[in-house]
């Protein structure tokens, strides 16, 4: 049993390095401490070399020694590319050996040394005298923390998504010059509105009864409408025809921003409450700049 203890802490040491990079995509960028700087590349070797070590872990606590003997090669190999880094003076910078905090330090080196060593050691250990349950039980074990892996890794890609969306922020509604009234233009239409104390922006969003796009971001408006500084009106293209000829309304659904004296300050089609916060936030940066001038 001592061989398969053995073999079950190396596998975890290999899993863990593993599931520790699929958790921090943007550790990648650690790569060009061993002169891999190109993105796309980055992007490509990262999940690879992680995804490689869990599938040698999976090989390891199976007791393959084919699996031992290349796990041996990956740690030197590991070792080699770190006592680079330290002899070109990259000693401190990030490795993400284990997780985002690991470094290029001589311990690394040493560290993975000793494991290359206990993985090449370990086909010289005897063979496990398991029962087929036994078998089935370690298979059972590494089919799971595979399934464990990609359940880190997916959390991981949501992470990055979310990330991304939040760094690119909302985007604008579609403005077309042409189409509604002019940006700048001022409309009798703020006479329908009644805003609050607090508001600061009126908004007037175009709707039919025939469109299922306008229903699918009916939540949207109702969540803007409770918004204490925008005051929001919904005009109906057969109730109230009048408005969208006033308007020039292009089709549904449509939004136009205006000031509280009227002012058309931004317009544009939308399909959801990223556009329609995106609208109003060029009607305000469009209020400020005509204040200041």
């Amino acid at each position: 049993m001592i061989a398969v203890a053995v073999r079950l802490a190396l596998a975890l040491v290999l899993a863990a390095a593993g599931v520790a990079k699929l958790a921090r995509p943007g550790g990648r960028t650690a790569l060009a401490t061993f002169g891999l700087h190109d993105p796309r590349a980055q992007r490509i070797a990262w999940p690879a070399l992680a995804l490689s070590e869990l599938a040698l872990a999976g090989g390891v606590a199976l007791g393959s020694p084919a699996a031992a003997l290349i796990a041996a090669g990956l740690m030197l190999a590991f070792a080699l590319a770190l006592a680079l880094a330290l002899r070109a003076g990259r000693g401190g910078a990030p490795c993400a050996c284990f997780g985002a905090g690991s470094t290029v330090r001589p311990a690394a080196v040493a560290r993975n040394v000793a494991l290359a060593a206990a993985f090449a050691a370990l086909p010289l250990l005897p063979a496990p005298a398991l029962s087929t349950e036994q078998w089935l039980g370690f298979g059972l074990a590494v089919a799971l923390l595979g399934v464990a892996a990609l359940g880190v890794a997916l959390l991981a890609l949501a992470r990055e998504v979310g990330m991304l969306r939040l760094r690119l922020g909302p985007q604008a509604a579609l403005e077309i010059p042409h189409e509604g009234p002019e940006v700048g233009a001022r409309t009798e239409l703020i006479d329908a509105f009644a805003p609050g104390r607090d508001a600061r922006l009126a908004l007037a969003v175009f709707s039919s009864e025939a469109c299922h796009l306008c229903r699918a971001v009916e939540p949207a408006v109702a969540a803007l409408a409770r918004d204490p500084v925008v005051t929001l009106a919904v005009f109906d293209e057969l109730r109230d025809a009048d408005a969208w000829r006033a308007l020039d309304v292009p089709g549904s659904p449509f939004a136009v921003a205006l000031d509280l004296d009227g002012v058309v300050l931004a317009k544009g089609t939308f399909n959801g409450l990223g556009q329609l916060e995106g609208l109003l936030a060029t009607a305000e940066r469009r209020m400020r700049s005509a204040a200041h001038a």
